[in-house]
């Protein structure tokens, strides 16, 4: 007696339903119909209701059931061929009151086919008082009970649809900010390789403007290093572990310009090497220390790169021991200020950049950020 529409788990689903699509095949709206779940709401529901007219019947409790469950069955296809069908309807008529006015219509129509079905054809509802009373009991409460059920099934629907579209759209907007955190990422790699290849360019021609034997020689671990860097400069992550090769072949590379004037150390936990981070985030703080802290420093110095991790957050370290931040200057420089951008996007903000100056002369470089495995 009582017809019910089951919530559809996407937003997609509840369109078809509501307004299904030119295209929806007519197997496809059948099924949506007779589905099991709304079956067995209805003979459920219906159950009860049969039951509870047995009361003053004469008739069996089986057939009073039965007529109850065929009630249903007719008010739940209403509900449901209305729910699909026509496809279209006029502005001025909501589909929601086709559906009830389709409900009351076909419950006494129900009904009647009920008593059809188990007098044998011959319900004989104008000479039989005890059953036009039946008939009118049964249509009464069916009429009374089924648009309710309808309308509640209704109001599952819309709440249904306005949770799954809230859920679409908070979907769709978290890939919106990715794609704009990538594209942001890519924007600021693409301001960190063209400064950081000049630089390493600006080396090599200062060993040929000189006439340095070296020049040759420093050119081809040029290429080699720059054969292994490039392909990475356009990685979206790469580990500490790659970083710290790369920094390794820089330094010698530095080194081999600069012999006298420059010498360096790696230190770094073994747990740290699998880490991820920005590409080119050591390679940075070095190249940054080499260009303002030994290059300008007719003495040189030496430069001590130094990874650990504890308590879960790793902490780099990139000291120097060149002109210092007052003959460097004071501010962060292109090379930093894209790096600290970069992993403020990468890291959702949760890392630290720390510059300061060390005594009596050079720069420390401190970088902290979570721990997190990177790609295996």
């Amino acid at each position: 007696m009582a017809a019910v529409i089951p919530m559809h788990r996407t937003c997609s689903g509840y369109r078809l339903a509501m307004a299904p699509s030119p295209g929806s095949s007519t197997a496809q709206g059948v099924a949506r119909v007779l589905a099991w779940r709304r079956l067995l709401f209805t003979l459920t529901a219906a159950v009860p209701c049969g039951l509870l007219l047995s009361i003053p019947s004469s008739a069996p409790t089986a057939v009073v059931v039965g007529r109850s469950m065929l009630v249903g069955l007719a008010a739940m296809l209403a509900f449901g061929l209305f729910e699909q069908w026509p496809v279209r309807l006029p502005g001025w008529l909501a589909r929601w009151v086709l559906q009830l006015i389709a409900i009351v219509i076909a419950v006494p129509l129900g009904a009647l086919f009920a008593y059809w079905l188990t007098t044998g054809g011959d319900p004989q509802l104008g000479q039989n008082q005890l059953r036009l009373n039946g008939y009118l009991m049964l249509t009464f409460l069916g009429v009374l009970v089924a648009p309710w059920t309808a309308l509640a099934a209704m109001v599952r629907q819309r709440d249904a649809l306005a949770r799954n579209q809230a859920l679409a759209f908070e979907l769709e907007r978290s890939e919106l900010a990715r794609q704009a955190l990538d594209a942001r990422m890519r924007l600021l790699q693409a301001q960190v390789q063209p400064h950081f290849l000049f630089n390493t360019l600006a080396n090599i021609q200062a060993l040929v403007d000189t006439g340095s034997p070296q020049a040759s020689k420093v050119l081809q671990s040029l290429v080699a290093y720059l054969r292994a860097a490039v392909p990475r400069l356009d990685e979206s992550e790469t580990t500490l572990g790659q970083e710290l090769q790369l920094v390794r072949a820089y330094l010698e590379l530095m080194h081999m310009r600069m012999p006298d004037r420059l010498q360096f150390s790696l230190q770094a936990d073994a747990q740290a090497l699998h880490l991820r981070c920005p590409p080119m985030t050591l390679l940075t703080l070095v190249e940054n220390s080499v260009r303002h802290g030994i290059d300008p420093s007719e003495q040189g110095g030496r430069i001590e790169v130094s990874v650990q991790v504890h308590e879960n957050r790793c902490h780099v370290r990139v000291s120097d021991t060149g002109v210092g931040l007052q003959r460097a200057g004071d501010s962060l420089g292109t090379g930093l200020s894209t790096l600290r951008e970069r992993l403020q996007l990468f890291f959702g903000g949760d890392a630290r950049l720390h510059l300061s100056a060390r005594e009596p002369h050079g720069a420390c470089a401190e970088l902290a950020f979570p721990a997190q495995p990177g790609k295996t």
